[in-house]
């Protein structure tokens, strides 16, 4: 971050998206900032303009989000991560969904709120498809977890774990009676989860280069 950055995010609060670091070392490891832990009862989602989390939606039904979920900072869901996942599906008709990354974090510590920031090292992910949106889900572990942190790859993970994950994010958005739209093409591994996650970097660079250019930065 630059001086001045840094000078403005001691007298404010940075944007959850723009203005926290994705970290040094990332993709292998990075910041991720949690939205919604285990406990919450509606869906929490941080708002573009003003970055305070906002409440998305009451979940209606038993769906509860099985780990800390949220986004990694600095990412962008564009044009480079559509081109993977269409290449991965053999389709040509996805595109970005136009959101930062989705992360969601393993940890076996109770963490009661969100609105926080948390070391993560990625290890897997769900290649989600939502409509015709790319909508992955990155699995990652929190850096240091006593149980967590042996995992080196969503391979390693037992199977109920990765059920879990992969039925909320089936059925976290149905509604009785209307067809679903989501679906997930493949679970992968850590070395397909860092390239797109260095996708979604790139794809922020050139998003927010656009954005100077339009501030004549």
């Amino acid at each position: 971050m630059d001086p001045i950055g840094k000078i403005m995010g001691l007298r404010y609060k940075s944007h959850p998206w723009h203005g926290i670091n994705i970290g040094k070392n990332a993709p292998k490891s990075l910041i991720a900032f949690i939205e919604m832990v285990p406990t919450d009862t509606v869906k929490y989602e941080v708002d573009k303009e003003s970055g305070y989390l906002r409440i998305d939606r009451p979940q209606k039904y038993s769906n509860v989000v099985p780990t800390l979920y949220g986004f990694v900072p600095q990412t962008y869901c564009g044009k480079r991560v559509a081109e993977f996942a269409n290449e991965k599906t053999e389709r040509k008709d996805i595109i970005g969904d136009n959101d930062p990354l989705d992360i969601c974090v393993l940890t076996e510590k109770e963490i009661v709120h969100g609105d926080i920031i948390v070391g993560a090292k990625p290890i897997g992910g769900f290649r989600m498809i939502d409509k015709n949106e790319a909508d992955d889900k990155i699995i990652a572990v929190l850096e240091g977890d006593t149980v967590f942190d042996m995992y080196n790859d969503v391979s390693d993970l037992p199977q109920l774990i990765v059920d879990r994950l992969k039925h909320y994010f089936l059925t976290y958005k149905d509604l009785p009676g209307n067809p679903s739209n989501v679906e997930i093409s493949h679970i992968y591994g850590k070395d397909e989860a860092l390239e797109v996650i260095k996708r979604s970097m790139d794809d922020y660079r050139e998003k927010l280069n656009n954005l100077s250019s339009l501030i004549g930065d």
